[in-house]
C-alpha cells in the first residue's frame, strides 16, 4: 500500500453562493401535436430516453448572455449524458470558466466549490445599479472619478476577511425566498453581512477616468459585484461590475477551458467515429488534485466497493486523519476518510461507459 500526494494548485474565487450542485432533468413532455406528427414521436421520444454512461469534467469557457443553467443544458444534451450539474453559478452577464461535471463527476463537486475562486473584473465609476452590475437600474450618480493612486490605497481594506453585504439579487436565502426573486418584486430586500475571504484583489489598469480593471482571488460566497459596489461608495464615486471573467475555480483553471462552439465540434466528429467524446472530457479525479491519493490492493479494493472498512497496516500506512482518493491498478476507486487506522469508504465511484481523458488544451 502507498501513499502519494498529487499536485497542489493555489487558485480560485466566487461570484455567487448557489447550491453546489444544479441538476438538470429531462424536458417535461410537449404538448399534444396535430395527427399527422404524432406518427414521429415514438421514435423522438426513444432517441430522448437514449442517455448513456460519460464521466468526467466540461470546463466550459461560458460566453456572455447565457445563464449557468442553460450550459449545463447544452452540455447534458451534447454528450446525451444522464447526469449534470455545474460547481458554482456564473452570473448570465460574466463569462469564462463553468465547470460542468458529467456523471460521477459529480460526486467530486464540493473539492470545487469549496476552493478559491479567481475573477478579472471591471469597475465602472459614476453610478451605483440595483443589482451591482450593468443589468440594473441606476439608483445613485457621482461626478467623482478616482485616480489610480486612491483606489490603491483603499485595496488593503478589502484582502482578508472582511464583513460584505450580498447584492440585493442574489441566491441567498430570505425566510425561505431568493433574494433576487423577492427583489425582482419589487420588495424590499435587507440583506445582513456575512463574512467572505479575499486573498488577493489587484488594480490591474485604469484605462480612462470612468473604469478600472481589477484581479481578485477570494473564497466561497464572495460576491464581486459587492466588492465593486463597496469599493465605490468609499472612493466616493459610485460604482458596478461592467465585465467579469472567471479564470480559475480550486485545482481548475484556464489551461483546460473549451467553448460550446469547439465542445460541438468535438461531440459531433464522435459521432461520426472521427474521434471519441473522452476527448472533450477531463478526468474524474481533475477536480481531487488538492487532496492526498491513497492506492490499495485489489483485495482491499474489493472491501471498499462493497463499502467495507479497510485496516491500515505496515510502513507505508498514513499516520493522518482525513479525507483521500483511492486508486486501485492505477484508476479511480473512491473518496474516503482515514480515521485511527481504518479506511472508511464515503463516496464509491462507478465509472463504467465514456470517461475523460482530456488535458490541457493548446491556444489558452
Amino acid at each position: 500500500m502507498s501513499v502519494a500526494r498529487t499536485k497542489h494548485i493555489t487558485v480560485g474565487t466566487s461570484e455567487a453562493a448557489e447550491p453546489p450542485i444544479v441538476e438538470i432533468s429531462s424536458p417535461e413532455m410537449a404538448p399534444l401535436e396535430p395527427e399527422s406528427q404524432q406518427q414521429s414521436r415514438p421514435r423522438q421520444q426513444q432517441k430522448k430516453r437514449d442517455k448513456r454512461d460519460v464521466h468526467g469534467w466540461v470546463l466550459l469557457d461560458k460566453p456572455v448572455g447565457m445563464t449557468s443553467t442553460h450550459a449545463v443544458s447544452i452540455v447534458k444534451r451534447l454528450f446525451s449524458a444522464k447526469r449534470a450539474g455545474h460547481a458554482g453559478t456564473l452570473d448570465p452577464l460574466a463569462s469564462g470558466l463553468l465547470p460542468i461535471a458529467l456523471g460521477e463527476a459529480t460526486k467530486t463537486v464540493p473539492f470545487v466549490m469549496d476552493g478559491r475562486k479567481v475573477y478579472r473584473f471591471t469597475a465602472c465609476w459614476g453610478e451605483e445599479r440595483d443589482s451591482d452590475d450593468a443589468d440594473g437600474k441606476v439608483v445613485s450618480a457621482s461626478d467623482i472619478r478616482p485616480t489610480a493612486e486612491a483606489i490603491q490605497a483603499l485595496l488593503p481594506r478589502f484582502t482578508g476577511t472582511i464583513e460584505q453585504v450580498p447584492p440585493r439579487f442574489s441566491a441567498i436565502k430570505v425566510e425561505g425566498e431568493r433574494a433576487y426573486d423577492l427583489a425582482r418584486a419589487g420588495e424590499s430586500v435587507e440583506l445582513a453581512s456575512r463574512p467572505v475571504e479575499i486573498h488577493r484583489l489587484t488594480l490591474v489598469e485604469t484605462p480612462d477616468a470612468h473604469h478600472a480593471i481589477f484581479d481578485a482571488e477570494c473564497g466561497k460566497g464572495t460576491y464581486v459585484r459587492a466588492l465593486a459596489r463597496d469599493l465605490g461608495r468609499l472612493l466616493g464615486c459610485l460604482g458596478y461590475v461592467s465585465g467579469l471573467r472567471r479564470r480559475a475555480v480550486g485545482p481548475l483553471g484556464e489551461d483546460h477551458l473549451i467553448s460550446l462552439e469547439q465542445l460541438s465540434s468535438l461531440c459531433h466528429r464522435a459521432a461520426t467515429g472521427e474521434g471519441s467524446l473522452a476527448d472533450a472530457l477531463m478526468p474524474v479525479e481533475t477536480a481531487l488534485d488538492d487532496i492526498p491519493a491513497l492506492a490499495v490492493s485489489q483485495a482491499d479494493a474489493a472491501r471498499l466497493q462493497r463499502g467495507q472498512a479497510v485496516l491500515l497496516r505496515g510502513r507505508d500506512a498514513p499516520i493522518f486523519r482525513g479525507t483521500v482518493s483511492i486508486t486501485a491498478s492505477g484508476q479511480l476507486l473512491a473518496l474516503a476518510e482515514v480515521d485511527r487506522g481504518e479506511l472508511i469508504p464515503k463516496r464509491v465511484f462507478n465509472l463504467t461507459g465514456v470517461r475523460g481523458t482530456a488535458g490541457p488544451r493548446k491556444g489558452h
